[in-house]
């Protein structure tokens, strides 16, 4: 996992905090927020299991406290839902002077409803997916109902909601009762997703109804069923995450990587600005070299000298094997483990004693099967004679000519 802890300044002045997780085997080809559930925070299983499902798939994705939750600074009772969208847009801001400016909004429950307002207000935004969401933020009133007269009458209550203590402020009941949903839904002219439980018993399946019928096309629906409100289960979440990264792709802008030809084995291709990051076809197959960060690199692929090791224990493998399987011997696995690495050696050239790094390769083999010890040590006695092995070995040519 590449996860970054990041900290912005919200509209009010105060810092909030933030995890940035990007993919780790490239450079992530869009930007997400996501928007958790009312009370909650950006470390709900459920918020980082959708968010790994999304960096799988090229996401970079920004999940952050709302003012006066989790770890960001600010009291609770004085926020509001107005205030939570107004932290999406200092999120967006934040992303498009540190990145790149998102393109996918996500929210869950309450965070839903306020991905909605913030999309309507945040132009580099084409694609908005709820989770669980309310086609009200007044719906929200059902979770502190019983304070609510209280709330009225003393312009605050001390409510206890999912098993925590929160003190509410009339000042946010008044502010959801000026927002309207079905109204910013049908003029937010975005991609829209919407995915809810038809279980869902905290926020009623009728509400996703509500916010579907209320927005225009292109819009999507799908439903989770089985699911409770937080997805607890982590299959559920996963599934989440899928979902999402897959219908986005449709409505964002996707860099295209060419794949590059060749009538030899392998090619490489590395453009100035990518560092070490070398985009390569081998074969039919396409992959990618890299260094690690240690040496300046983004360690998106494998170095090039894990790739010959890997070319070594590949090969060790399938020549072990075909001679196992000539012979009839019970060889049920082979594991090959290589690494390289240059050993410092003491030699006498011309007289003198002089130090020199020999490249080595460490091979251990791990063989599993009803094996006698003649047969182990003859399939070791194999594994000296893999062409690749015999190639290192040997003297080698490379042969460099200009196209």
């Amino acid at each position: 996992m590449n996860i970054q802890k990041i900290n912005f300044t919200n509209a009010e002045g105060q810092q909030l905090v933030g995890r940035l997780e990007l993919p780790i085997n490239q450079h992530p080809h869009n930007f997400a927020i996501f928007a958790h559930c009312f009370t909650c925070n950006k470390n709900l299983s459920a918020v980082k299991n959708i968010t790994r499902e999304l960096t799988s798939n090229g996401f970079g994705v920004l999940r952050f406290d709302f003012t006066g939750l989790g770890e960001s600074e600010g009291d609770f009772e004085n926020t509001n839902f107005s205030g939570n969208v107004d932290d999406l847009i200092s999120a967006s801001n934040y992303l498009k002077e540190n990145y790149t400016a998102p393109t996918l909004l996500i929210g869950h429950s309450l965070g839903g409803a306020a991905v909605i307002f913030a999309a309507s207000k945040i132009d580099s935004v084409k694609a908005v997916a709820t989770i669980g969401a309310p086609s009200n933020p007044k719906h929200v009133k059902h979770l502190i109902q019983n304070s609510v007269e209280e709330i009225k009458a003393t312009g605050k209550a001390n409510v206890s909601i999912g098993g925590r203590p929160f003190t509410i402020k009339k000042q946010f009941l008044d502010d959801i009762e000026t927002k309207s949903l079905p109204d910013v839904a049908k003029n937010l002219r975005k991609a829209l997703l919407v995915l809810h439980s038809p279980q869902d018993t905290t926020v009623g399946i009728e509400n996703a109804e509500e916010i579907y019928v209320a927005a225009r096309h292109p819009k999507s629906f799908v439903t989770l069923d089985g699911a409770d409100h937080l997805l607890m289960k982590k299959e559920d979440s996963i599934y989440v995450g899928s979902v999402i990264a897959t219908w986005a792709k449709r409505y964002i802008s996707i860099p295209k990587i060419d794949t590059i030809s060749t009538t030899h084995q392998a090619v490489a291709s590395l453009d100035a600005e990518d560092g070490f990051t070398t985009q390569m076809t081998v074969g039919s197959h396409t992959m990618m070299a890299d260094e690690p960060v240690s040496y300046g690199g983004n360690d998106f692929g494998p170095s090039p000298y894990e790739f010959v090791s890997a070319g070594l224990s590949a090969c060790t493998a399938m020549t072990v094997q075909m001679y196992v399987k000539r012979k009839g011997w019970d060889l049920q696995n082979i594991e090959v483990h290589t690494s390289h690495t240059k050993v410092a050696k003491q030699i006498v050239e011309n007289g003198e004693q002089k130090e020199i790094k020999v490249d080595t390769f460490n091979r251990e083999i791990k063989l599993q099967g009803n094996l006698d010890d003649k047969q182990i040590q003859r399939m070791l006695q194999i594994a000296d004679k893999c062409p690749v092995h015999k190639t290192l070995h040997s003297a080698i040519e490379v042969v460099t000519t200009l196209v």
